[in-house]
């Protein structure tokens, strides 16, 4: 909210402002609008849809709407600038008393400006940008090398045409220092329906359902730091992966509902899993963070959540704050589907990843690794 002196002489300029708006973009659950002179400012769905000219009385000017009737999750569904730039147009995503669109002045929206020149820009997700070809690197540059640096600097990187002898590829990345970590499940996932060759195989990854956003081992006190999928076989129909970037994403929460990043990076929660023959447990928050509250980890696997055990008070506050983490991470992900002898690589800490159904006889293999 604006400050006392800042409200106050926002409403004693107000009379002499003449602005116009040059530019706008709808976020979701803001509109971003940028003025003649280069100035930007945010405003929440919900606080124009409270204060749109439309709900005034015709009489008397003032507003009918009171706020508690207004969906938390009112979204600007598309924006427009008016011919001359004196006005915008919001269209809404659901209407209100038969209201689907508000319109307001630009002199309006600059004297109750309450969020100006915000540096926050929404995460990109292009998959071109972390996809190489391994016939195409320059000479004398080894996969594993770009591989390594890739994932340092992205969080992932999806290597085409890598070929399908999986011990050579861990061979090279074991030159580069990342070793083999076996887990509950054995040395190397065969990750397939008919699967035969690993341990505690009762769990989503060795069935063709689909696997919503998660990250691997967060029952365990330290999970491994780096993942390998390699594809041996694609499914005849879908089996495409996903991965979402939980360090830009996290960081994109915390610009946008502090409160949700500190629900999220403060309660813990039980990591439980529960398999015939074998079980772990690990309790922690979502996101760890550093002292200063920086992202430092993510912890996030939805079918190995225990019920979840907080205050009454909180309880449903933490639901909204991780629903829409969640839905941000699906909102921004990196989407590819593999084909024999590609493989993708990722920060287990940092990147979360995810598949569609699929029919077929799908085989990837999975391999953890930590750096030594």
């Amino acid at each position: 909210a604006l400050r006392p002196r800042t409200l106050i002489a926002a409403l004693q300029r107000g009379s002499r402002l003449a602005s116009t708006v040059s530019g706008i973009q709808t976020r979701g659950g803001f509109v971003r609008v940028q003025f003649a002179n280069g100035d930007t400012s945010d405003y929440h769905a919900i606080w124009l849809r409270h204060k749109c000219p439309s709900s005034k009385h015709p009489k008397t000017g003032e507003y009918t709407l009171c706020s508690s009737r207004i969906p938390p999750n009112l979204q600007a569904k598309e924006a427009s600038v008016q011919p001359g730039g004196a006005e915008i147009l919001v269209q809404w995503d659901q209407p209100i008393d038969g209201v689907k669109q508000s319109v307001f002045s630009a002199e309006w929206l600059e004297k109750y400006a309450y969020a100006r020149n915000r540096k926050i820009e929404e995460p990109v997700c292009d998959v071109a940008a972390i996809t190489i070809s391994a016939a195409s690197l320059p000479p004398g540059q080894p996969v594993w090398k770009e591989c390594q640096e890739r994932v340092k600097r992205d969080g992932a990187v999806i290597v085409r045409g890598g070929g399908e002898d999986t011990e050579a590829i861990l061979a090279a990345f074991g030159d580069g220092g990342w070793k083999v970590v076996p887990t509950h499940f054995g040395r190397i996932e065969d990750l397939r329906t008919d699967n035969t060759t690993n341990k505690n195989t009762d769990q989503l990854g060795y069935t063709d359902a689909a696997v919503d956003l998660h990250t691997d081992q967060p029952f365990i006190p330290k999970p491994p730091r780096y993942q390998m999928l390699h594809c041996m076989r694609p499914a005849a129909t879908g089996g495409e992966n996903m991965l979402a970037d939980a360090r830009v994403v996290s960081q994109y929460l915390r610009d946008t509902d502090r409160a949700a990043y500190e629900l999220l990076s403060t309660r813990r929660i039980a990591f439980h899993r529960k398999q015939q023959q074998f079980t772990s447990l690990h309790v922690g928050p979502v996101l760890e963070v550093d002292k200063r509250g920086n992202f430092n980890a993510i912890r996030l696997s939805y079918f190995t959540m225990d019920p979840w055990s907080l205050p009454f008070d909180q309880m449903e506050a933490y639901y909204r704050a991780y629903n829409k983490f969640i839905n941000l991470l699906n909102k921004f992900q990196y989407r590819a589907r593999l084909a024999a002898g590609d493989f993708l690589v990722y920060d287990n800490h940092r990147m979360l990843h995810a598949r569609t159904s699929f029919s077929g006889a799908r085989w990837l293999r999975g391999i953890y690794f930590d750096s030594f």
